[in-house]
């Protein structure tokens, strides 16, 4: 089967001047290309807006926060201090204090080896790992203690930056293990070294 075609014209080139007789197109009007600019100046206003409001943020700068800047943790809810209150283990990434970011590991759990150079920390799920500690970080610490390490890991050795003693009070309101920043919330008994 065949279609029909239109018929071609030949001088109907892209770009070419209209056939005589045709009509001319209508060009945009003033009001129009007004309106376009209008258009455009809101929309690149908006976005300057929004782009501002994200950058001055003064939650960002809070070094209480947790992950985000956010107080309360994930979701910066209030209400989810409560979840991270009953973590056992994990991971998390704050600020390095220099601009730029370091992945953090915490643990709450049971001493179930220390000594003056390592701590092991047993959770209630049965996960376990070593430590390095310093010995100011052992000091008033026993095998049976429930203790809080925040670390960072190099490889296959995690080093304490916090060990704190779980049964005199553990964690802040609202806040990631070790204040978001390695370091234990306002008021915490520790051993930092």
């Amino acid at each position: 089967m065949t279609t029909p075609q239109a018929p071609s014209t030949p001088d109907q080139t892209w770009g070419a001047a209209p056939a005589p007789g045709t009509p001319p197109r209508p060009g945009r009007t003033p009001g129009k290309k007004i309106a376009a600019g209008a258009v455009a100046v809101a929309i690149v206003a908006g976005g300057g807006a929004a782009i501002w409001a994200a950058s001055s943020s003064s939650a960002s700068t809070d070094t209480q926060a947790g992950p985000g800047g956010m107080q309360g943790g994930p979701g910066g809810m209030q209400g989810g201090a409560g979840a991270l209150g009953s973590a056992l283990h994990g991971e998390y990434v704050s600020s390095d204090g220099n601009g730029g970011y370091v992945t953090k590991i915490m643990q709450t759990g049971e001493v179930t080896e220390l000594s003056a150079t390592s701590l092991t920390a047993k959770s209630d799920d049965g996960f376990s790992k070593t430590y390095t500690i310093t010995s100011a970080q052992a000091t008033g610490l026993a095998t049976g203690d429930t203790v809080t390490v925040v670390a960072t890991e190099s490889g296959s050795t995690a080093t304490a930056t916090s060990v704190t003693d779980g049964a005199a009070g553990g964690q802040g309101q609202g806040q990631m293990p070790g204040g978001g920043q390695g370091t234990p919330p306002s008021g915490a008994p520790t051993q930092t070294g």
